[in-house]
C-alpha cells in the first residue's frame, strides 16, 4: 500500500493577519505526534496542556484529572479524523490562554523517498510569546511595544530583550528544528 502524506494548514485562530504554517506529514501520524509536530512549526515550548477536537470527540494526552471523555492521542491517526481534502479538526493549546487552531486537511499526497517528513512548506507570521495572555494578551503586548509613549513600554522591551518580530517567519529554521528531532 502506497505510503500517504497529509498536506495541512494550521491556521492560529483570531490573528490578523493570520499567522499560519503549511505542513507536510505522514497520514498514520498520530495525534500525539502532531502535537509535537504542531510545537515545533508554531514555535511554542509545549509547557501547557492541549487537546485535539474533531467532530465533537476530544482528544489529548492520557491524564486522570482531564477525565475519561478525552480519548488517548496516542492511539488515533491523523488519518482516523480527517479523511478527505477540507475536513478540519481544532487544536487547543494552553488552557489558560486558549490558542486555537484550525487545521485542515488540504491535500493528500504520496510519501516521496526524497523528503524526510514532516516538513513546514509555509508560514506567516510569528507565534505568540507563550504566557502573554491569550489573544487579547498578544495584541496589547503588540500594541504597547509599537509606541514608545505607553506606561508599560520600557518594561516590554526588557522582556523581548533579543527583539520580537511578529511578521518573523523562518521556515528554514522550522525545517531544520524537524530533521535535529527523532522520527517516530
Amino acid at each position: 500500500m502506497e505510503k500517504k502524506v497529509f498536506q495541512l494548514k494550521v491556521t492560529l485562530c483570531r490573528t490578523k493577519p493570520p499567522i499560519w504554517r503549511r505542513l507536510e506529514v505522514p497520514a498514520d501520524t498520530t495525534l500525539g505526534r502532531l502535537h509535537d509536530v504542531i510545537q515545533v512549526a508554531m514555535g511554542w515550548f509545549d509547557c501547557h496542556l492541549h487537546q485535539f477536537v474533531a467532530k465533537g470527540v476530544c482528544y489529548g494526552p492520557p491524564d486522570p484529572e482531564l477525565g475519561p471523555e478525552l480519548e488517548n492521542e496516542k492511539k488515533i491517526r491523523l488519518d482516523q479524523v480527517l479523511r478527505k481534502p477540507k475536513d478540519k479538526l481544532t487544536y487547543e493549546y494552553d488552557f489558560g490562554d486558549s490558542w486555537y487552531h484550525d487545521i485542515v486537511l488540504e491535500k493528500v499526497l504520496p510519501a516521496s523517498e526524497e523528503k524526510r517528513y514532516p516538513m513546514a512548506t509555509g508560514g506567516r507570521g510569528a507565534c505568540p510569546p507563550e504566557d502573554c495572555g491569550g489573544i487579547g494578551g498578544f495584541y496589547r503586548m503588540l500594541e504597547i511595544l509599537g509606541d514608545p509613549a505607553r506606561s508599560r513600554h520600557e518594561v516590554m522591551e526588557e522582556w523581548f530583550a533579543d527583539g520580537y518580530d511578529p511578521k518573523a517567519f523562518d521556515l528554514e529554521a522550522v525545517n531544520r528544528a524537524f530533521q535535529g528531532r527523532k522520527r517516530g
